[in-house]
């Protein structure tokens, strides 16, 4: 039997109230879909070549946006343990921030699309050009509620694209993330095309759909490479920089991870390293150096 007492009374009632966003969004949206395509495209629409294209393209980004929406909410960021998910309904993260950014564009592109339809009809209602019905004020105020959330998701949406650009989250953007060797704004951009495919994959064809594409795993993240060996700055073009390594060990150009990247950065114990090894292969009678030489 379940707990009760003022403690569960009031988690049930911080869970109630962190459903109220999403039955916000979804009593906003039910109405947008009445308004549009009953009161908007049925009712008011004289033209059936403009019905069927309104409607088809309406139910086509409604169907994208409600998708992206709902695996924005019902994916978890990561692997939380269940009192996590309990305690707060659900944030963006790893393996839904392509959701959430799909989300914000369908939204947008949603918003767009009423407004741009619904213009003119909006402006016959002020010229009293619309029947005297309730579909003039669906009419009127769909195009309010469209343009102003236009207005404050293009906005939120071009701060993402931003973000994403350079391969950053909003943690990045206002503190800069700490290295072996400083701090570097910019340490996780790979470039503009592999930031992009970071969050939305290889696979071109399922960028556009809310589903899980992004490279990684959450985590362990690609960083750019900080400091060059110095013996490859300094090979001449043409030669093979692999002659100098005796085992033919390849260094890799590909961007190393801030647990290995630090490797490149202690000259001091490379060189040292590379001596101790030099000297046990000229007989030295260090017996540490002895063993690390016969294993």
């Amino acid at each position: 039997m379940a707990p009760s007492g003022p403690g569960s009374v009031r988690r049930r009632c911080r869970r109630v109230l962190y459903w109220i966003p999403v039955v916000f969004i979804s009593l906003l949206l039910g109405w947008s879909y009445y308004a549009y395509a009953i009161q908007l495209c049925i009712v008011s629409m004289e033209d059936v070549g403009e019905q069927v294209v309104c409607l088809i393209a309406y139910h086509l980004l409604f169907a994208m946006f409600v998708w992206s929406y709902w695996k924005t909410i019902f994916t978890l960021p990561m692997n939380p343990s269940k009192e996590f998910v309990n305690r707060v309904n659900n944030c963006v993260g790893f393996s839904n921030y392509k959701f959430f950014l799909l989300f914000l564009a369908y939204s947008l592109l949603y918003c767009l699309f009423i407004a741009a339809t619904d213009l003119q009809y909006f402006i016959k209602f002020w010229t009293n050009g619309l029947p005297d019905t309730q579909a003039k004020f669906h009419i009127m105020f769909l195009f309010f509620a469209a343009a102003m959330f236009s207005v404050s998701l293009s906005s939120l949406f071009g701060y993402h694209c931003w973000l994403v650009s350079k391969n950053k989250s909003t943690l990045e953007a206002f503190r800069s993330p700490v290295f072996r060797h400083g701090t570097d704004k910019n340490g996780f951009s790979l470039g503009f095309s592999k930031n992009m495919r970071q969050v939305f994959g290889d696979e071109k064809k399922y960028w556009l759909l809310p589903i899980f594409s992004s490279l990684g795993d959450g985590c362990s993240f690609p960083t750019c490479l900080v400091n060059q060996d110095p013996e490859q700055a300094s090979t001449p073009a043409g030669l093979n920089s692999t002659s100098k390594n005796p085992e033919n060990h390849q260094f890799p150009a590909k961007p190393l991870r801030e647990s290995q990247s630090h490797l490149l950065t202690d000259s001091q114990s490379w060189t040292e390293s590379s001596t101790n090894l030099g000297k046990g292969k000229a007989g030295m009678s260090n017996p540490a150096l002895t063993m690390e030489n016969e294993t």
